[in-house]
């Protein structure tokens, strides 16, 4: 489950690595912020972690310091490499 030197994660466990829970994590995949990077055989979405972890880093700075809201965010994230 490992690809190079980022370890994929599923939902549930980025949740709980990240203490949010996995119905944040499904919103911000559907809202485009937080892509999967590929799914398992059985349809769970895998998340290479320290690419999540950077994004959701990114996510909850610009919320709760800037006040930025999702569509704000999804701006930043098109022009930067987040």
């Amino acid at each position: 489950m490992k690809q190079g030197t980022s370890k994929l994660l599923k939902i549930g466990q980025l949740a709980r690595k990240y203490d949010v829970l996995p119905s944040t994590i499904h919103f911000y995949t559907s809202c485009g912020l937080l892509p999967a990077h590929s799914r398992t055989q059985g349809g769970y979405r895998l998340y290479h972690e320290a690419v999540a972890i950077k994004r959701l880093e990114a996510i909850r700075q610009l919320q709760e310091k800037k006040r930025l809201s999702i569509e704000e965010i999804k701006k930043i994230f098109k022009r930067s490499k987040i």
